[in-house]
């Protein structure tokens, strides 16, 4: 939308080049003294408004010094013409969408549409021209005026939902991050906490305990702890008003922790646990090695609980572009009576596709149970 100065210098400007056309053209056409002052006061008046007042003023004083000057005086200047096209568009465009307003600016129109219509036209070529012209045009200045309008509401309309639609997914997400800590902190953390008191006292209780036993209660215990010190950092993600230094927040794990990871397991087991490595180690993608991490430590998990006192192989193979993690146990293989993919299978075959990976599990040949995933060195960005 133009500024107030534009529209005043633009007023001023179309008044010095109306007046100067209508005095010229009086003179030629042998107007007397008094018609001159008139014909000079009417292109004025015709054109100065559109600088001093607001759009609806300066709008009606235009139409009805241009309606008397064609109507007295046969004339009217070119200055005159723009002058209320651009009065017409700005009542059209402007902030307001009252019906008056639009009533206003086809009322105004109409004046100039009626004598290009009727045999009521000023005997000068030029004057009739734009009289026709201003019979035409000026219903379209006044419709463009209120497209211009509705197309800037709309934008701004459009950018005001977008907004609160922004707002509210923010805040559903942090409503629903706030119910998973709670339920985290409530139930699961509970019972993880009540796993590790257990486990101390059944250590402590138990008279006789051979050492190998009370060494896994402890084990247990250390576990549980672990997990719950794990949880007490995913709560922190979850809810930003944790109260958590962002100090205290460790990495995600990586590849250089899978080693820990097998040293724990064989530790906890009492089993033999292999760490191999093929191929010239390449640069993976952070996210590619927390999923590595986080498959390999579920593969682990379900070879303790399906397969205990079974020895096992963790295989990180790596080539140009991919990383083949295989992890393979010589137990006896799940049972018939287990179904093929459990949670933790789905979860293993879910984290490799979010990074663009595939997961197999299932009969090892010769015996066991393999665990392999192909993964991609590094995460394409989405188109």
């Amino acid at each position: 939308m133009a500024s107030p100065r534009a529209d005043a210098a633009l007023g001023i400007s179309l008044a010095l080049v109306g007046l100067t056309e209508v005095i010229a053209r009086a003179v030629i056409g042998g107007l007397g003294v008094e018609s001159a002052l008139a014909v000079a006061l009417l292109a004025l008046g015709s054109t100065l408004p559109l600088a001093l007042l607001r759009p609806s003023g300066a709008a009606v004083a235009i139409c009805a010094s241009s309606v008397l000057s064609l109507a007295g005086f046969h004339l009217l200047s070119l200055a005159g013409f723009a002058a209320m096209l651009l009065a017409l568009f700005r009542i059209g465009r402007g902030p307001h969408r009252q019906r008056f307003a639009q009533l206003l600016g086809m009322g105004l129109a109409a004046p100039f549409l009626v004598l290009a219509l009727t045999g009521s036209r000023p005997s000068s070529s030029e004057s009739a021209v734009l009289t026709v012209l201003l019979g035409t045009f000026a219903p379209v200045a006044f419709l463009g005026g209120l497209a211009l309008q509705a197309r800037r509401e709309a934008e701004e309309n459009r950018a005001a939902r977008q907004v609160i639609t922004d707002t509210l997914v923010d805040h559903t997400a942090r409503g629903e991050r706030a119910r998973i800590a709670r339920e985290l902190h409530d139930v699961v953390a509970h019972h993880i906490s009540m796993v590790a008191v257990q486990a101390e006292a059944a250590r402590l209780a138990v008279p006789g305990l051979p050492a190998a036993g009370a060494q896994r209660l402890s084990a247990i215990g250390d576990t549980a702890r672990e997990a719950l010190v794990e949880m007490r950092r995913l709560l922190g993600v979850l809810r930003d008003d944790a109260g958590i230094e962002v100090a205290d927040r460790h990495p995600q794990p990586g590849l250089e922790q899978v080693t820990e990871l097998v040293d724990e397991a064989r530790e906890t087991s009492g089993c033999p646990t292999r760490l191999i490595f093929r191929g010239a180690p390449i640069a993976l993608d952070p996210n590619v090695e927390l999923v590595a991490y986080r498959i390999v430590q579920e593969a682990l998990t379900n070879s303790r609980r399906h397969a205990p006192g079974a020895a096992v192989d963790v295989e990180l193979a790596y080539a140009d572009t991919l990383l083949r993690l295989r992890v393979r146990d010589n137990g006896p293989g799940p049972p018939p009576s287990v179904p093929p993919g459990g949670h933790g299978v789905t979860g293993m075959r879910e984290r490799a596709a979010t990074v663009g990976g595939s997961v197999r599990t299932g009969p090892a040949t010769g015996g066991g149970y393999l665990v392999e995933a192909v993964l991609p060195a590094k995460v394409e960005e989405p188109a």
